[in-house]
């Protein structure tokens, strides 16, 4: 199949989603798909052949990405295009898409998980990977997500949606509960999070957050075990334990920076803990409307209660991503995820 991975983006998870496509691509490639790493927002501004020998193109066009302990500057990412329009599809990008037999979503974050691209190919007639246009809005919007599990009866810890603006911080900062969950309404990587334990946190959390828009969730916080489990069409995976080694908590230097976590798979629960956190993730996952692929966070607390956090519909694909880790535990090797993916989301 003729496949172009598209990645990157203009979203603070850049860097992971282009690490993701460059797996991906080589993946696919492997497999012996004609597979092609596309740049979303920089698009195809650096290649000077004919479009439509694309997929010719050597090595798939992927390069040696890496990601850094901070966040991309987006900026400065922004003004490196020469093509200045509003368009968050850089050049030549729908012309590759439509040419393609399938586009491989690689994208993370706000950029490409929150269904505005999956709309723009819905209307276009693109197949891509992952799920529809509505699912993967609801799916990102923490408070949405929210809503159906209380709607579903799915556990999840009281939480409570904030828009706000600099007026407001002194307030809320003297009437939220602590400690806390403080999160951006449609984040991911742990970027947009802080967890505040004292008034003088929690101010400077608010503060924070306005730089994302002063649109969050605030969740109460417990102390336990940070466990996700994937689902992959009609079956959940092993789940995963991820411990942070920096004595914080799994944030975005210890998902992605080697040494930075420890992530055990499977993870050391009871069978019957499995069982619930795999029900869950399914029931979480077809409530939301949800297809090919998911995963879904869960705190495992103190008493031994089981807590759902929130649920990602374009979960990580680098090396050191989750739910490679869980297919690889029963058997399931990065390619052949790639080529499940690929399957399910195209009927075959």
């Amino acid at each position: 199949m003729d496949i172009i991975v598209l990645a990157g983006g203009l979203s603070p998870e850049r860097q992971v989603s282009l690490v993701s496509g460059q797996g991906i691509c080589q993946a696919l490639r492997s497999l012996g798909h004609r597979a092609v790493l596309v740049d979303m927002f920089l698009g195809l501004e650096a290649w000077s052949g004919d479009l439509a020998d694309i997929f010719d193109a050597p090595d798939g066009l992927c390069t040696q990405e890496e990601i850094t302990s901070q966040a991309p500057d987006l900026e400065a990412v922004r003004a490196s295009r020469r093509d200045q329009s509003a368009s968050l599809f850089g050049p030549g990008v729908l012309e590759v898409c439509r040419m393609a037999d399938a586009v491989f979503l690689g994208l993370h974050g706000e950029c490409g998980e929150d269904g505005r691209v999956q709309a723009a190919f819905d209307l276009l007639g693109i197949p891509y990977t992952g799920s529809g246009h509505l699912a993967s809005g609801m799916a990102m919007n923490k408070a949405v997500t929210k809503q159906v599990m209380e709607y579903t009866g799915i556990p999840t810890l009281p939480w409570r949606e904030l828009r706000y603006g600099p007026e407001d911080v002194s307030r809320l900062t003297n009437e939220l509960p602590l400690p806390a969950a403080v999160k951006t309404i449609n984040g991911g990587s742990s970027l947009g999070l802080a967890l505040p334990e004292t008034r003088q946190e929690l101010r400077a959390a608010l503060e924070e957050m306005l730089c994302y828009g002063g649109h969050v969730l605030v969740e109460q916080k417990v102390k336990g075990r940070d466990l996700t489990v994937g689902v992959l069409g009609d079956q959940y995976l092993p789940a995963v334990e991820m411990i942070a080694q920096n004595g914080s908590y799994f944030d975005y230097a210890a998902k992605y920076q080697a040494g930075q976590s420890l992530e055990v798979c499977p993870a050391p629960i009871t069978p019957e803990q499995q069982k619930i956190m795999g029900e869950l993730a399914l029931k979480l996952h077809r409530a939301l409307g949800l297809r090919s692929y998911s995963r879904t966070d869960f705190i495992l607390d103190e008493k031994g209660r089981i807590w759902c956090l929130e649920i990602n519909t374009l979960p990580g694909m680098t090396p050191g991503s989750l739910l490679p880790k869980e297919a690889a535990a029963i058997g399931m090797s990065y390619p052949e995820l790639c080529q499940k993916i690929l399957e399910l989301s195209l009927g075959n």
